[in-house]
């Protein structure tokens, strides 16, 4: 039994064995199959990524070959513009060289013309002396003649024949004094028109816009009671210490401050818009938000001036002269700002001085400050030119900066080239349309003074200021008032109106000489 068991056990065991032999080579069989099976797929992906390296090559040298190919004709393209655009510089060189040989001939004729026109001038002037010396030789034997034959004292022949020889010789001066004024306009008129018109072409300022009023808006209507306050507490105590009208009406969402100075109607509109967004609108609140923003305004004020200052380019100047300068943007004449109408003026003068051969940064420093005084005739008595002068004179400014704050309201006679820039550059700011705004009486007074001065003349049978009173239109009797006579008269009429009237710009005084024959057929 034991014995069957046994031989039974080792049946199986080699039964075991042998099947576990037989599977182990079975599994190396199929493991040399996959490695195989393994090998092959190697060798296909090998054979696939040396096709694509190869795609990826033939693709490259393409590429490349394609990049050249556009690279060639980028700079063939390229070189083709090179040389167009150089074969136009060239031309325009050449129409450039053309151009200033033909202005240099044109300068050396018009050089030529005006030493011919000087010999000219000189040759009347000597002619004009060997008359005067006959006329002398010949009043002196008259004089003689009258004084023998009419039994008259030396004096009164003279004076006879003095009157008689200013009757005859009026017509000749007029005529003389006619030809040189066309001579010479025609030669200046050329140069002044070409520097007037790049002054005013490059420079344009905005017209005036000035108020006497500014809106504070509201949120609520409720705003305007606390405003006024108890009693009219807070309104007294803001009209007091801002020095404005402060106008609360039915104007909905709306409270209007109302005054011709515009500092304080600017300080007045920020204090009213700070007091309204904190709410405590009462007495002490009032007083230390109005400290604070006039404190605020003293110190932007100098910036600004300080800013402009640096931005001109006109060189140091007194911390006093730049807080003005700053103040003048609260300032206006005639409804133009005054800082607005001081910059106008800086530009102008810069480029007319420039095209004239002055100081540019001079002239822009004096026509900077030749309206300075207007910061100061709110707090002080006299005209703005004097308080302009005298603050200037004080802090050392330029000889030239005091010569144009007197000469642009023709309280001194120009002495500079910058000066003469100066009040052209005024005059311009100031004429041009829309720059000023007068109050009507002025005007009309105005208007009525230079009619009054042209009716005055003998020879005159009307005159009416036209255009705004920018032009005198005045008719003479033409049996009285000869063509070269009307030159006298409007020479006169311009000499008393510069003398009597003050006015912004210029006055064209036209004289207009009507000769009518009339006849009826019966």
């Amino acid at each position: 039994m034991l014995t069957t068991a046994l031989m039974v056990t080792a049946a199986a065991i080699s039964s075991g064995v042998a099947g576990f032999l037989i599977a182990k080579k079975i599994d190396s069989a199929k493991y040399q199959i996959y490695v195989e099976q393994a090998k092959s797929k190697a060798r296909v992906i090998e054979h696939e990524a040396e096709l694509k390296l190869e795609g990826i090559k033939a693709k490259e040298v393409n590429l490349e070959l394609e990049f050249r190919k556009k690279l060639e004709l980028e700079l063939a393209k390229l070189k083709n513009e090179y040389d167009t655009k150089q074969h136009l510089l060239a031309k325009k060189e050449e129409s450039l060289s053309e151009k200033i040989r033909s202005e240099i001939k044109n300068i050396d004729a018009q050089k030529k013309e005006i030493d011919a026109l000087k010999q000219e001038i000189v040759a009347k002037k000597e002619e004009l002396e060997r008359l005067r010396k006959n006329y002398e030789k010949k009043a002196e034997e008259a004089l003689r003649i009258a004084e023998d034959g009419a039994g008259l004292t030396r004096q009164e022949a003279k004076e006879i024949v003095l009157k008689r020889t200013e009757e005859l010789c009026r017509e000749d001066i007029a005529h003389i004094v006619r030809r040189y004024e066309a001579e010479a306009k025609a030669e200046a008129r050329k140069r002044a028109n070409y520097i007037i018109a790049q002054a005013t072409t490059r420079y344009a300022g905005e017209f005036a816009a000035e108020r006497l009023i500014n809106v504070v808006p509201i949120n609520s209507e409720e705003i305007k009671g606390r405003i006024i306050g108890k009693e009219g507490r807070n309104i007294k105590v803001l009209e007091m210490l801002l020095g404005v009208d402060i106008i609360i009406d039915d104007t909905p969402n709306a409270i209007i401050v109302s005054s011709f100075n515009l500092l304080r109607r600017a300080i007045a509109t920020k204090t009213l818009e700070l007091l309204i967004e904190d709410g405590r609108i009462q007495p002490a609140k009032i007083e230390e938000i109005y400290e604070k923003v006039k404190r605020e305004f003293d110190e932007k004020m100098y910036e600004e001036g300080e800013n402009i200052v640096m931005d001109l380019g006109v060189g140091p100047m007194n911390p006093e002269l730049i807080k003005l300068i700053g103040r003048l943007k609260y300032r206006a004449s005639y409804g133009q700002n005054a800082l607005a109408h001081s910059l106008e003026v800086v530009h102008l003068a810069g480029i007319i001085a420039a095209e004239l051969g002055g100081d540019e940064a001079l002239a822009k420093r004096a026509a900077l400050l030749h309206d300075i005084g207007k910061a100061l005739t709110h707090d002080y008595s006299g005209s703005h030119v004097d308080l302009g002068a005298d603050i200037c004179k004080r802090y050392k400014e330029h000889p030239v900066v005091i010569n144009a704050i007197y000469a642009h309201h023709g309280l001194e006679e120009i002495k500079s080239i910058e000066c003469a820039a100066v009040c052209t550059g005024d005059a311009l700011s100031a004429a041009r349309p829309g720059a000023r705004r007068e109050v009507l009486e002025s005007f009309l007074k105005r208007v009525e003074e230079l009619e009054k001065i042209a009716l005055a003349h003998n020879g005159v049978k009307n005159a009416y200021a036209i255009a705004a009173g920018k032009e005198i239109r005045v008719i003479v009797n033409a049996s009285l008032v000869n063509d070269d006579e009307s030159t006298l008269i409007a020479r006169e009429i311009a000499s008393e109106v510069e003398k009597s009237v003050q006015y912004p710009g210029e006055i064209k005084i036209s004289v207009i000489r009507e000769t009518r024959a009339i006849e009826f057929a019966r």
